[in-house]
C-alpha cells in the first residue's frame, strides 16, 4: 500500500466561521482534525485568527485555547482599531500574510495543502504552492447566495471541496448545538485540555469519555 501523502490544513478562522453561518451549521473541530488525519498523513493543521486584545474576554477565547490543546497551531494577531471617513470605528485583522508565509515555509516538508477559506486574494499563494509541485484542494462553499468563494481562486485549485458535502463529517449534531449556561465564565484553561461541559456544547469541542488507544 502506497504511503499516505503528508498534507497540512491551512483554517482561515473568519471566513470559515462566516461560511457555516451562511450554510447554517457549526463546525466539531475534534471531527474536522479526525477526518483529515484519515485521509492523509496530516503533519499540520493551522487555525488563523485576529483578536481584540484589549478586552478582557472574548467570545472565541476558548474555543482558542481548546485548539491550541487539542492538536491544532493556533496563529492570532491583535485587530487594529481604526476611524473611517465618517467618524466611525472600525476593526481590521487581516491574516492572510501570516498563513502566507507559514505555507510557503511548509511547502518543501508537504504534498498537499487543504485551505479552509473562500478568499480571493489566496489565489496567488495556491499558484505559488503549485509551482512548488503542491497540490491545493480549497474547501467553501457555493450553496449559498452569493457564494463564499471567488471565482479565481475556485478556478486556480486542484480541487474544490464544498463545505456543504463535509456537514454531515464535520459538523456538530443538532443536539450539539451551543446553550448559554447562566454563570458560565471564561477560562484559559492551563494545565487542562478539557473545557467545561458548557463550553464543549457550546463550541463542538467535546473530548470522549475515554481516548482511543
Amino acid at each position: 500500500m502506497a504511503a499516505l501523502q503528508r498534507s497540512a490544513l491551512f483554517i482561515d478562522g473568519a471566513n470559515l466561521y462566516a461560511t457555516t453561518k451562511a450554510l447554517g451549521f457549526d463546525i466539531d473541530y475534534k471531527k474536522l482534525l479526525k477526518e483529515f488525519q484519515a485521509r492523509d498523513n496530516l503533519l499540520r493543521a493551522f487555525y488563523y485568527t485576529a483578536m481584540i486584545e484589549d478586552q478582557e474576554y472574548s467570545s472565541i477565547r476558548p474555543l482558542i485555547d481548546w485548539l491550541d490543546y487539542n492538536g491544532y497551531r493556533v496563529v492570532t494577531k491583535p485587530v487594529k482599531e481604526f476611524t473611517d471617513s465618517m467618524g466611525r470605528r472600525k476593526y481590521k485583522g487581516n491574516m492572510d500574510i501570516e498563513l502566507a508565509i507559514d505555507a510557503l515555509e511548509l511547502s518543501p516538508h508537504i504534498d498537499h495543502m487543504v485551505l479552509f477559506s473562500g478568499d480571493g486574494d489566496f489565489r496567488s499563494l495556491v499558484e505559488a504552492m503549485q509551482r512548488r509541485g503542491v497540490k491545493v484542494t480549497v474547501i467553501s462553499t457555493i450553496q449559498t447566495q452569493p457564494a463564499m468563494i471567488s471565482d479565481e481562486l475556485r478556478r486556480q485549485a486542484d480541487e474544490f471541496v464544498d463545505l456543504a458535502s463535509l456537514s454531515n463529517r464535520i459538523g456538530r449534531e443538532p443536539s450539539e448545538r451551543p446553550v448559554r449556561v447562566a454563570g458560565e465564565t471564561a477560562s484559559r484553561y492551563r494545565g487542562d485540555a478539557r473545557p467545561s461541559p458548557a463550553l464543549e456544547n457550546r463550541y463542538g469541542i467535546r473530548q470522549p469519555e475515554s481516548e482511543e488507544g
